[in-house]
């Protein structure tokens, strides 16, 4: 096992291919060892090389709405009134609290992607 740091995209090409190689490997095995070493690398070069934002609130509504086939009309016992409906989903207002909770208790939209900074 030959192991070294990921210091470009060169080099996590080069230990994905290997990853490739000993993805299967039985647990406690030197191949099972080499491939968590291997995950942990990748990880933590995309995560400082290719971070992912938050997600946007108003897109995770969009598509909740999307994916149940909702419209703006069916938002108003969750955001308030359509014209609130409108400004929210046009980020020209921000969510409230007490929103969020009836979003995520009404649509199961999950805190985090409701929380998230805009």
């Amino acid at each position: 096992m030959n192991i070294k740091p990921i210091r470009n995209d060169e080099d996590l090409r080069a230990t994905f291919k290997r990853l490739e190689t000993v993805f299967h490997a039985q647990e406690g095995t030197p191949e099972g060892d080499e491939m968590e070493i291997l995950v942990t690398l990748i990880e933590a070069y995309e995560f400082k090389h290719y971070p992912i934002s938050a997600a946007d609130p108003v897109e995770a509504i969009k598509f909740r709405m999307e994916q149940q086939g909702l419209t703006q009309k069916d938002l108003e016992p969750f955001i308030g009134s359509s014209g609130r409906v409108s400004e929210v989903l046009n980020h020209k207002r921000r969510l409230s609290l007490k929103m969020v909770k009836r979003l995520h208790d009404g649509l199961h939209i999950p805190y985090e992607s409701l929380l998230s900074a805009d």
